[in-house]
């Protein structure tokens, strides 16, 4: 039904995919104005199956990136594939990921020559009226780099508040600043996005000609990702209510 190669977290066919969401890719998605900058194809980024869903602008790209709340990181250790789900943030051309400083993921990236990062959104599941041209819409992004371990204490403080500000915009002015230790604890690997490409599917099933005619619905589960609303802490101060940021945060779909 579905493939999964390589180089992208998903395969399929065409899928469905909302107004709400191609609108998120802004107009360099949608053709309608100037397209951006683009990413040099080669034998690495090159998307090879079904090729009329590459996208490799970076308008595409960065948008995919930065509507992810999380990433899969992939490399190989002692000529083994090894993949991890890390949190990251983006900064211009730099994706930062975030875990523990003693956490293997952490001393591995930092050793490893090369890595890729990919993030996938899943919109819809489509259903088509045989189990082979039934698939997935997705909006997909693979990113690939020479990861480095962020060292400076000034740029991991600016890392670690981009990554907050990801995950939850406005927070970081409302917390008490990091203690010394913590950012000691904390890894911070820093990837330069040397080549990308981004692969979206939409549109309804495509079927083979002769299966139209076969009396079976066909259509589109629109899947989304949505955070919900403000669960209290057990141990909160008598008479604290959520802050206007952190009710922002509320309902928002991905």
């Amino acid at each position: 039904m579905c493939d999964f190669p390589p180089e992208s977290a998903l395969e399929g066919a065409a899928g469905y995919w909302s107004d709400r969401q191609t609108a998120k890719l802004g107009p360099a998605f949608r053709g309608s104005q100037r397209m951006s900058e683009e990413y040099d194809v080669n034998a690495t980024n090159r998307v090879r199956q079904l090729r009329d869903k590459a996208h490799y602008d970076r308008d595409t790209v960065h948008a995919i990136l930065d509507a992810a709340l999380f990433a899969h990181v992939a490399f190989v250790q002692d000529g083994e594939p090894v993949v991890v789900p890390m949190i990251h943030a983006r900064d211009g051309e730099t994706l930062y990921l975030h875990g523990a400083r003693k956490a293997r993921i952490i001393r591995l990236l930092e050793e490893t020559g090369r890595a890729a990062v990919n993030v996938t959104l899943l919109d819809g599941i489509v259903l088509a009226r045989s189990a082979f041209n039934s698939s997935m819409n997705y909006r997909s992004v693979t990113v690939f780099g020479a990861p480095r371990l962020v060292d400076d204490h000034d740029e991991k403080i600016a890392a670690m508040r981009l990554i907050s500000e990801h995950l939850m915009p406005g927070r970081w002015d409302e917390l008490r600043a990091p203690h010394d230790r913590e950012v000691k604890m904390t890894g911070v690997i820093a990837m330069p996005i040397e080549s990308a490409s981004a692969k979206v599917a939409s549109g309804h099933p495509e079927d083979e000609k002769e299966d139209y005619a076969i009396p079976i619905w066909a259509g589109v589960l629109p899947v989304t990702t949505t955070i919900g609303a403000c669960v209290d802490g057990d141990r909160l101060v008598p008479g604290v209510e959520p802050s206007g940021t952190v009710r922002q945060l509320q309902n928002r779909t991905l």
